[in-house]
Parts: C-alpha cells; structure tokens; sequence
C-alpha cells in the first residue's frame, strides 16, 4: 500500500512540474532547471523542501504520512501544486485537509498527484492514465502539458527517484468528496 501511495504522490509531483511558457503558448518551454533547485542527487521530498513554492505542499506529505514513501525507489512522476494552488483551494479545506482526523483523504488527494515511473515532459502523450490514488488523470497536450483542469508551468524537475512536473492547480480526485470535511 505504501508502495502505491508513494507512487501516486511522486506522479502527483512530476506532473505538477511540466508547464508552458506563458509568452509563447503555443510552444512551450521547459525550465528544467525550476529556479535552481533540480538535483539528481536527492530525491523528490528533498528537491521539493529546497523549493519554498513548495513548502505548503511539503507540509501537506508530511500530515498524510507519505515522506517515506516519497522518498523511496520509486521512480515516481510527481505533479506539483505550487503554494499559490494550494492558496486557492475554497477558505479553511486546506486547515480542515491538514487535521489528523483527514490524514486519510489528505493522502487520497496527494497520492492522485502521482504517476509510477519517470515520465518526462517531451514523452506526455494525451490520454489517461492511472495515478497511485488508484484513480485517472487525464494529460493533456494542447498548448502546454495539462492534467486534468490544471497546467503545467514548469517541467522535468529532476530528483534521484523520479521527475516532478509543477501545476497550478491541486487536483482532487473522482473518489474524495470534499463536502464531507
């Protein structure tokens, strides 16, 4: 179980990271270096630490217990939601999401951010594909890498155990029904 969570949440990671540039749409460009702080020599959890868009997302993996996870072979494919995603997120479901008592759906939303394996940018194909959470996401390549409603803005940040793709938007998978928080 541990195994697919952490795969889940690394694909959340590495999608969140691939993106366009916003002064070409149509082409777009991939910042593989994600302002410094890509480094093959650390793994996902570590790369994400070092990046302070990151730090609510860090927070996050920590309250839904997938740290070890994260940081384990992998490789996973992580889809990132940067601080201002999470900022977004109706008033008060992030504080809720956080509570102990939602470690459980927390790790639903985060895991459904994660693809098994290492999927660079240039290899997204449009399509489905299953996340750790157990549920789909559906890519997307027009204009841009996009999974499900939400773009990526940076690509192929790499880590020692996978990739991480930076969204702009935290994705809530089919299985989660929020209202209940």
């Amino acid at each position: 179980m541990k195994k697919i969570i952490g795969s889940v949440f690394a694909g959340l990671l590495l999608l969140s990271a691939c993106g366009s540039d916003a002064s070409d749409s149509a082409t777009p460009a991939v910042d593989t270096t994600a302002a410094g702080y890509a480094d093959e020599a650390k793994d996902i959890v570590a790369v994400a630490s070092e990046n302070e868009d990151f730090s609510t997302l860090v927070a996050a993996v920590t309250a839904g217990g997938l740290v070890e996870t994260l940081q384990g072979e992998g490789p996973f494919t992580v889809f990132a939601p940067t601080n201002a995603a999470f900022a977004a997120l109706p008033e008060g479901l992030l504080d809720k999401l956080l509570l102990p008592e939602n470690k459980t759906t927390l790790a639903a939303i985060l895991t459904y951010h994660v693809v098994a394996g290492k999927v660079m940018a240039a290899d997204v194909a449009a399509g489905d594909v299953a996340t750790v959470e157990g549920s789909n996401i559906a890519l997307g390549t027009t204009d841009g890498v996009q999974v499900n409603d939400a773009t990526v803005t940076s690509a192929d940040i790499a880590a020692s155990n996978g990739v991480i793709h930076v969204i702009d938007k935290v994705l809530v998978p089919p299985t989660v029904d929020l209202s209940s928080l």
